[in-house]
């Protein structure tokens, strides 16, 4: 269910991703994120295999439709029950499954997935192997480019050509080592030093395979600069505080004609969507705290995002509280 310029240029959904983010792309967030690109590829926040085989499984999976082109992000090392997994999310509905191998907080750690798991090579290769028989969809991975000391590009190379043999053909490689003790895993995005080179190097080297770099990406000019060496590009945070940057991508990055959305008339789309979550019984505050970097460098954003922050959680909060935020932006 991809995009029409997907299916009739050729175009890879890659070319522009929206990263997975804990506690940040779930399903009000990447709604919203639809309605201001059409084509950007969304992914899911990760979820691990224990979640969807012992928890409430509907409630991680459930999507809306309007999402796709949409991934899903799993985290685990387990090769069945990440193939168990991946049938799920394909019965789903979803068009990529995700294996997450380049998170380095400690609870991943302990349970043995994220981006200890670049250590491990052949163990990636029988998850990814597992995941590839159990379903059509595509299957990818998301990486860092080392951990601790061991991110040599000798190393980094073995880990590609072993994940690839088992069957992925996408990389999502977050520019940056992991360091799995002494830093958070904020710390962990902002502290190792970027090196895009070794990524380029991995796109010579691996023709056949596609790459996407993640990391440090804050507009659609470092984007286009990127796509010149590389397949895709990712970005994470500035899509989140800064969402209309996210406007430009179906013109400049998939060549469409049709003009962006004004910030309004995404708001005005979002508010049946609102509407219809609060009848449901969401609160209101679930899906607004997604919203409130939209007017970002605007006049009235202050005034916008303090209205919100400050009336979504009183009692029986409900739409008149965004349509009155919304006034403090109109001029």
């Amino acid at each position: 269910m991809q995009s029409n310029i997907q299916q009739n240029s050729g175009i890879t959904p890659h070319r522009f991703c929206v990263a997975p983010m804990m506690d940040w792309t779930d399903r009000h967030c990447r709604y919203f994120h639809r309605l201001i690109s059409q084509h950007a590829l969304l992914y899911t926040e990760m979820v691990t295999t224990g979640a969807l085989i012992h928890g409430d499984h509907h409630r991680f999976l459930q999507f809306d439709n309007e999402e796709h082109p949409l991934a899903f992000q799993l985290g685990g090392s387990n090769p069945r029950e990440l193939a168990l997994c991946a049938k799920m999310v394909e019965d789903y509905g979803y068009d990529e499954v995700n294996l997450n191998v380049g998170c380095p907080s400690d609870r991943v750690q302990n349970g043995r997935f994220g981006a200890c798991l670049m250590l491990e090579p052949s163990l990636v290769a029988d998850c990814v192997a597992a995941m590839c028989a159990a379903v059509s969809i595509p299957v990818t991975v998301k990486s860092r480019i080392g951990v601790d000391n061991r991110d040599s590009y000798e190393e980094l190379v073995l880990f590609v050509d072993k994940v690839a043999d088992a069957g992925c053909k996408t990389f999502i490689v977050h520019a940056r080592k992991a360091w799995l003790s002494g830093l958070s895993p904020k710390q962990n995005r902002e502290v190792p030093p970027l090196n895009y080179d070794a990524v380029f190097r991995l796109k010579t080297d691996f023709p056949h395979l596609a790459f996407i770099v993640n990391g440090g990406i804050i507009s659609i000019d470092h984007t286009e600069n990127f796509l010149e060496q590389v397949d895709g590009v990712m970005i994470g945070r500035e899509a989140y505080h800064n969402p209309y940057v996210l406007a430009e991508v179906d013109s400049r990055v998939f060549n469409a004609t049709v003009a962006p959305r004004s910030r309004h008339e995404i708001m005005e789309l979002m508010m049946p969507y609102i509407e219809a979550q609060l009848k449901n019984g969401v609160r209101l505050n679930s899906v607004t705290r997604h919203i409130l970097g939209l007017f970002h460098g605007e006049l009235g954003a202050r005034a916008w995002r303090r209205h919100l922050s400050e009336n979504v959680t009183s009692t029986n909060a409900g739409i008149k509280v965004v349509r009155d935020a919304l006034a403090f932006t109109y001029h």
